[in-house]
């Protein structure tokens, strides 16, 4: 393994070649001069790599909705993706454990080991057979991790994603094993539970504007809240609503409705910040009486 093997110069001033080494050389430069690079982590850039697939999705999706291809958005989210992957490995390189060449190296043989009807031409002719022998060689990979010692869950067949699509997977998968509620109201009633013990930490209205939560304040808020996006997943799996799907028509609905207000303002030669909660909460119930 050559974790930090020796690279060429970075030009000064940079410019762009589309060579993976001399982006390599530019990472490590930022790691070197740049304030806000230098004090990133492994962990603090998590949030990040997150963004940029959603980006990337986003991005891609647009590219499908409209009715003209840009190839500039898609290569750029495509990029800010890499850029994570190339920063991960460069922080991991400095710590002496390995560089892309090992990340790479890896993916490879995952792809090679994992595609046997390709090149070792095992006969599996449809796509049922292909997923068959996919499940197989994972649980040989499951095998060997046990080997080395780790501990596999059977719920590390739950793929990870966002926090809604996990939680739901989970649940989805641990019913499965029996650890289910029969009745949605059993679920209901969990769900008013953690809410109960929510309310029980918030501040009051007399404090909710002078407070200022302490981190083992913020933490312990943090988790009651947790508990009860968790519960409403679960009201959402036992529906067979999508959580995640939900979440988003949410989320496209506030954008909506909040660039109504935006608009309306905007006749008037006003932003959001110029106008009261009143007056905004008045154009909100307007949107809202636009929608179908």
């Amino acid at each position: 393994m050559n974790v930090l093997s020796p690279q060429p110069t970075l030009l000064n001033p940079p410019y762009a070649t589309g060579d993976m080494a001399d982006l390599l050389v530019l990472m490590a430069r930022l790691r070197q001069d740049c304030p806000w690079d230098i004090k990133q982590t492994n962990k603090s850039l998590i949030p990040y790599a997150i963004e940029e697939v959603y980006e990337l999705v986003e991005a891609i999706q647009q590219d499908y909705a409209d009715g003209h291809k840009d190839d500039e958005d898609v290569k750029s989210e495509l990029g800010d993706v890499l850029l994570q992957i190339v920063f991960h490995t460069q922080i991991y390189a400095e710590q002496g454990r390995f560089g892309l060449n090992d990340v790479i190296q890896s993916l490879q043989e995952k792809l090679i080991r994992r595609h046997p009807h390709v090149f070792d031409k095992q006969n599996l002719p449809d796509e049922e057979a292909v997923k068959k022998r996919w499940d197989e060689i994972k649980a040989e990979e499951n095998a060997k991790k046990q080997a080395r010692g780790k501990f596999v869950s059977k719920l590390d067949k739950v793929k990870t994603g966002s926090a809604l699509m996990q939680a739901q997977a989970l649940q989805k998968y641990a019913g499965k094993l029996g650890f289910d509620w029969d009745d949605i109201a059993d679920a209901v009633d969990k769900l008013e539970e953690e809410i109960a013990e929510l309310k029980e930490i918030l501040p009051n209205k007399s404090q909710s504007n002078r407070l200022k939560l302490t981190e083992a304040h913020k933490a312990e808020v943090e988790k009651e809240l947790g508990d009860c996006m968790f519960g409403l997943v679960n009201i959402a799996r036992k529906l067979d609503i999508d959580a995640e799907k939900a979440a988003l028509t949410c989320t496209h609905k506030f954008r909506s409705r909040f660039a109504y207000i935006e608009r309306e303002l905007a006749k008037n030669d006003k932003t959001p910040e110029m106008a009261s909660l009143e007056e905004m909460d008045r154009l909100w119930e307007q949107a809202k009486s636009f929608e179908k």
